[in-house]
């Protein structure tokens, strides 16, 4: 079949409806760009400064994770003093699931994706560090609640 479409310059051309169609679909999600390394784990303790190095989880040159004494969720630490429920970690996207589903997953911003930071718990999801384009594995494993509890958590993930 043949597609008609216009140019920016106002002309009309045809296109075969496969060419066209396949520039539509979503491309899938190449697997160099997934860390699958071993496992690294990453703890913050309750109560520990989170603008040390020392308690940030160091990703990249631009996105390092940890989270306030206050409670509240995990924020990007290289350009963010503190989170922002509807945006944090800046820079990262998130989906419930695995590498397995990597391409059906939908990507949202942490707090959308898991709705309740305390019941991440035990979930297995899916970062995706947006500036370096690369995907990696997470698994919650501690998450203290409450503004007492110093904002401790814990995580298990995939390294380069």
């Amino acid at each position: 079949m043949i597609k008609f479409t216009q140019t920016k310059l106002g002309m009309w051309m045809l296109i075969p409806l496969a060419i066209f169609m396949a520039s539509c679909e979503n491309t899938a999600i190449e697997p160099e760009k997934i860390w699958s390394g071993v496992e690294l784990t990453f703890e913050k303790a309750a109560g520990t400064d989170p603008a040390d190095a020392a308690n940030q989880d160091i990703l990249t040159d631009k996105v390092a994770i940890t989270r306030g004494n206050g409670g509240g969720q995990i924020y990007n630490a290289v350009s963010e003093s503190q989170s922002n429920q509807d945006a944090s970690p800046a820079g990262t996207e998130w989906a419930i699931g695995t590498v397995e589903d990597i391409n059906e997953l939908e990507f949202k911003p942490f707090r959308a994706a898991v709705e309740n930071p305390k019941d991440v718990v035990g979930k297995n999801l899916i970062l995706h560090l947006i500036e370096d384009d690369v995907y990696l594995t997470v698994r919650f494993t501690k998450w203290s609640s409450g503004n007492a509890a110093g904002g401790g958590f814990a995580y298990v993930r995939s390294t380069p």
